[in-house]
């Protein structure tokens, strides 16, 4: 009898010790997810993703502006430029962007964004000048508000 409690005594002593590293180690996870630390919105990268023919070449957001700038890569101009970002308004100043040149374009949100990052949708709509087509590119945006 002897031995069965000693065996006993030796499986729930183990059983005890990898129960309490356990709890530890969760303890320490949920603490972690608390204050932050894990927050995978700290660890997304800031980008700007636009369909092919209009770069994005710098990006900024505040917590009332979206600025955008875009270079006009397509081969032709394009006038007529209008760039909205999802959540804010609209901006189309300049107007046309001339092919390889660029443009500043600043986007006034109607409210204050909140939190750490603007995440939305940017759409550009513009005109072929030679052709007069109405086109959009559409695209994603990524930023930490600054």
């Amino acid at each position: 009898m002897k031995s069965t409690f000693k065996k006993s005594q030796a499986a729930l002593e183990f059983l005890m010790t990898y129960g309490w590293a356990i709890l530890v180690v969760l303890v320490a996870v949920g603490a972690l997810a608390y204050f932050g630390v894990l927050s995978p919105e700290k660890f997304l990268p800031s980008k700007c993703m636009l369909q092919p023919g209009i770069g994005c070449l710098d990006f900024k957001a505040t917590s009332t502006v979206v600025t955008v700038y875009i270079q006009n890569a397509l081969g032709y101009d394009i006038s007529s430029v209008t760039v909205k970002a999802s959540g804010c308004g609209t901006d189309s100043t300049p107007a046309a962007i001339v092919n390889g040149d660029k443009g500043q374009y600043d986007i006034t949100c109607g409210s204050t964004l909140t939190g750490s990052k603007y995440n939305g949708a940017i759409n550009i709509t513009y005109v072929i000048t030679e052709t007069g087509i109405s086109h959009t590119n559409q695209g994603t945006l990524t930023a930490r508000l600054e």
